[in-house]
């Protein structure tokens, strides 16, 4: 397909004599006398490249050159000036005109500069789509590949559910314990200030933070009556237990140390590693009392569920021994319904 020119030029001899040169070489020109002409012919024809006098009657070159670019910076735009107008011409060009030439100009020059710019145009459209097309196809595939991460992650999800929830049932819970704490943990983690990946790691760690019970004989697991010292040394390993299975998994490190101190006291009294005020992980700090508070609102194999009177006293009384006193004092401020909306059962 032959590429357009526009020839704008208020000398009728000038704009024929381009004319038959450039269509020789077989270009599909078209012409204009002044700017307001030449602006009816670019709606009219998919112009290529315009070839423009400077110095016109009514508005210039130069307006015609500026608006242009505007509209179509994609058009080439080749100036024609007078030798004494050249301050002009290179203001054309810090404008956007592609290039320039002076009168008395030749023929030939004329066309091996079209040429040129009809060329780089053609180059610059080119590398400009395949941008749009790679920029697209960039697009296409984040979006793609955030799917499939968000798929595999409600995949990830969706396992751990089901795991802990075999977990559970092995234990012979009522309901769900661990996706109760991990929806107690997160509430509380938000009350905290706690966000993003942050309170992700933490409500991960209290979905699992029973995983290590896995193995623990059933022998002393499901024991009705209460554990000798033997029994206990054995149910003291599920933290470090847990902490090994899940570590060497890369977006389970974190919920993992968690898991590894969840039974860790705030006087350093707890186990596995006796560790102290803020050695002990945030959330592990904030597991401790979540821990606390579903254990004695639900039913045990030796005792039915506490009131949830019971379970603020409790807090109150180890807070600073056993408890993190700041996330002591935060639990206190949260009303009996909130938890409760957290567990979706009435206390006691």
């Amino acid at each position: 397909m032959a590429e357009h020119i526009l020839i704008v030029d208020d000398e009728e001899m000038i704009r024929d004599l381009l004319i038959s040169a450039l269509e020789l070489e077989g270009y599909a020109c078209h012409q204009a006398s002044n700017v307001d002409e030449a602006f009816v012919v670019l709606g009219e024809y998919p112009i290529d490249l315009v070839i423009s006098d400077i110095m016109m009657p009514g508005r210039s070159g130069v307006d015609l050159l500026r608006d242009l670019k505007e509209i179509n910076p994609d058009i080439a735009v080749l100036m024609i000036t007078g030798l004494s107008d050249m301050n002009t011409a290179m203001e054309c060009v810090r404008l956007g005109a592609d290039d320039y030439i002076a009168k008395p100009f030749g023929v030939s020059r004329v066309i091996l500069t079209v040429k040129n710019l009809i060329e780089r145009r053609s180059l610059a459209l080119e590398k400009k789509n395949y941008q749009v097309s790679l920029e697209f196809k960039v697009m296409e595939q984040t979006g793609q590949i955030r799917k499939t991460m968000n798929e595999l992650s409600i995949a990830y999800d969706n396992t751990l559910t089901a795991l802990v929830k075999a977990l559970d049932a092995r234990e012979k819970e009522v309901g769900s314990h661990s996706e109760r704490v991990m929806n107690y943990s997160s509430f509380l983690g938000r009350k905290l200030g706690m966000a993003g990946k942050d309170l992700q790691d933490l409500s991960k760690g209290a979905l699992l933070h029973d995983i290590g019970k896995i193995g623990i004989s059933d022998n002393i697991l499901l024991k009705p009556g209460k554990l000798d010292n033997s029994e206990w040394i054995e149910m003291r390993k599920h933290p470090q237990i847990g902490y090994d299975i899940l570590s060497e998994i890369d977006f389970l490190k974190t919920p993992a140390e968690i898991i590894l101190s969840h039974h860790e006291r705030f006087d350093g009294t707890g186990y596995p590693n006796r560790l102290k005020g803020e050695q002990i992980p945030f959330g592990s700090r904030i597991f401790a009392i979540i821990d606390t508070l579903d254990a004695m609102t639900s039913d045990r194999p030796y005792r039915k569920a506490l009131s949830f009177e019971m379970v603020i006293a409790e807090i109150i009384k180890y807070r600073g021994s056993q408890f993190d006193p700041a996330i002591a004092d935060m639990f206190l401020t949260i009303s009996r319904k909130d938890w409760e909306g957290c567990a979706g059962k009435r206390f006691i």
